[in-house]
């Protein structure tokens, strides 16, 4: 977060430029924080993807289901390091962590209209976060016509940043899933498998204040990062006594936004304070790719149980149990 406040900061530091390098610099610090932070939207969005099925069966009329899920997103080691020499206008001597990385941060330089400000990105910390763990509640619910809608839901829980400040998550979603064989005379009913199609969306939304380092203001600084993530899937599967195996391939998308939600936005340095009169919104690069997807079920009476292990750029492992009925 300081090298957010930093960043934000560049046009203030220049004296006698602000005018000038407004735009430009506001532009630079955009490329350069998207390059920091995007590993953790777009691992957010991985996870957020996953643990909506676990069977390509549909629940009859009236069924149901209510699973506790466990998405675990294996994140590259390629995301945990990024090079701010293929960011224009910042140079530094070697790779730096991105925001899940860990180790010391490279001395940065900065260039623009001949003016360069050199800044050090600050210690990660001494382990890897190169395993995110996403949870949240799913329900299914069926419909006519072998359809079944499908939400999911993550009450809203606070946190403390100490230093920093007061953070909160939550999270929600809905999609549907529809059976395929239906729809093909005769045969489809002798097919001895289950073949659906299925689609979601999932809203994940994170937020936290940060107290203002302006010693003439009491309003803190509010801070929040939105992933919307969008997944469409055709998915196999085979029932066999209390086993369920199914396989999945299809298509993921997830965005993030982070922004600031103040037009007045401060830095504080060595006990002084610079303030910025721009308003922060930034759109991270969309993430598509496509997916493969494996995995089991045991059924003991009502009770469901699962694990699968989705193949992306970001890989992920999901656990779960639950209540399903017809």
């Amino acid at each position: 977060m300081k090298k957010l406040l930093l960043l934000l900061s560049l046009p203030l530091i220049v004296s006698g430029q602000v005018q000038q390098l407004d735009a430009i610099i506001q532009n630079d610090a955009s490329n350069f924080l998207e390059a920091y932070f995007s590993p953790l939207g777009q691992s957010f969005g991985a996870g957020l993807n996953n643990g909506w099925y676990n069977t390509a069966k549909p629940h009859k009329l009236g069924g149901f289901d209510v699973t506790l899920t466990l998405n675990a997103v294996h994140v590259p080691s390629t995301m945990l390091v990024f090079d701010p020499n293929d960011i224009d206008n910042f140079s530094s001597n070697s790779t730096t962590p991105t925001i899940l990385g860990a180790g010391d941060g490279s001395e940065i330089t900065y260039t623009n209209n001949g003016n360069s400000i050199t800044f050090d990105m600050p210690h990660q910390g001494s382990l890897k976060k190169s395993l995110i763990p996403v949870p949240m509640i799913n329900a299914g619910l069926g419909l006519v016509k072998k359809t079944e809608i499908d939400v999911r839901y993550l009450p809203t829980y606070d946190f403390d940043m100490g230093f920093v400040g007061k953070g909160s998550v939550e999270l929600w979603g809905i999609g549907i899933k529809h059976d395929l064989l239906q729809w093909i005379p005769v045969a489809g009913d002798a097919i001895p498998i289950s073949l659906s199609i299925q689609a979601g969306h999932t809203k994940f939304n994170t937020s936290f204040s940060i107290e203002n380092p302006d010693p003439s203001s009491s309003v803190n600084q509010d801070i929040s990062m939105d992933v919307n993530s969008t997944t469409v899937n055709l998915i196999l599967s085979k029932k066999l006594l209390m086993l369920t195996a199914y396989a999945g391939i299809g298509y993921n998308s997830s965005v993030t936004t982070f922004n600031a939600e103040t037009e007045s936005f401060y830095f504080g340095v060595d006990g002084s304070s610079i303030q910025m009169n721009i308003p922060l919104e930034m759109k991270f690069e969309s993430q598509n790719e496509m997916r493969t997807n494996i995995g089991l079920r045991l059924n003991l009476a009502v009770i469901a149980i699962q694990a699968n292990h989705t193949f992306s750029k970001y890989p992920v492992t999901t656990v779960g149990v639950g209540i399903s009925v017809r």
